[in-house]
């Protein structure tokens, strides 16, 4: 499936206006394993010719860890930054793939002038599942264990719940909850700007604990939709040496690997 990524500055010098703005985030441009959700996410879009662009080198962090940090003066920079150019675009409407972007972008920037239509890809995704744009037949994952840990920033700080568990659902996996879900999900640890510091004394890992959790089910797949998530939980994996038994995949990728096989199939027959 071929890649097409257009930027704001293309668009703009054409005169066109993208339906969406995908908002990459630092760790779907930078982080290796969140590069590859960042790909899958723009697979689904060109597979269903959804006019997007990205602002590309124009994209700078949104300053949620700054801000989580205590750093208000830095954030403030941060945001006003990024406010500036995405208003210079006239953006309407942002779709990311990151619940500590989300959550930022749409209920903290508009406190300082940035007032846009913020969606996260769960709730983008499963808003195509449900108008019958995306079908998929779930022949990738059809019949695996599945379970879904809940972000805290898009789960307990902003109630969306349902829309990852439907994307899962629709790919005729079986879904197998954690004891802790939904509202009394346990953090995978890396939130509040805690990724970017050392652990502090204790006699586990908190990343652990959840990981431990999720294996519990018997899952083959760890489900997640954060990249702060995604690398506490492989960690978590890593540590316990149940790599070769669990996955840990994004919803984007749950999804595009599903129109890959399909595609794969309908190609055979």
């Amino acid at each position: 499936m071929e890649v097409k990524i257009p930027t704001m500055s293309e668009l703009h010098g054409r005169g066109e206006q993208p339906e969406i703005l995908f908002w990459v985030g630092c760790a779907g441009a930078y982080d290796d394993r969140y590069k590859k959700v960042t790909k899958a996410f723009v697979k689904i879009l060109n597979h269903l010719t959804i006019s997007f662009a990205v602002l590309g080198p124009e994209e700078s962090c949104t300053g949620d860890p700054a801000r989580r940090a205590g750093n208000e003066f830095l954030f403030q920079m941060q945001a006003m930054a990024n406010i500036q150019v995405l208003n210079g675009y006239a953006i309407k409407k942002i779709v990311t793939a990151c619940p500590h972007c989300f959550n930022t972008l749409k209920n903290e920037y508009p406190d300082l002038g940035g007032s846009y239509e913020v969606m996260h890809h769960a709730t983008f995704l499963q808003s195509l599942i449900n108008e019958g744009k995306l079908k998929v037949e779930g022949g990738a994952y059809k019949g695996k264990r599945i379970t879904f840990h809940d972000s805290c920033y898009l789960g307990r700080a902003n109630t969306i719940y349902e829309a990852p568990r439907a994307v899962i659902q629709s790919i005729d996996a079986e879904l197998v909850e954690m004891k802790r879900c939904r509202s009394k999900g346990l953090c995978c640890g890396a939130g509040g700007a805690q990724m970017f510091k050392d652990a502090e004394a204790g006699h586990k890992e908190i990343n652990h604990e959840r990981t431990e959790e999720a294996v519990a089910t018997e899952a083959n797949i760890i489900a997640t939709s954060c990249p702060f998530c995604m690398t506490m939980i492989h960690d978590g994996v890593n540590h316990f040496e149940k790599e070769q038994s669990v996955e840990v995949k994004d919803l984007a990728q749950l999804i595009a690997d599903s129109i890959d096989h399909d595609n794969s199939d309908k190609t055979s027959s």
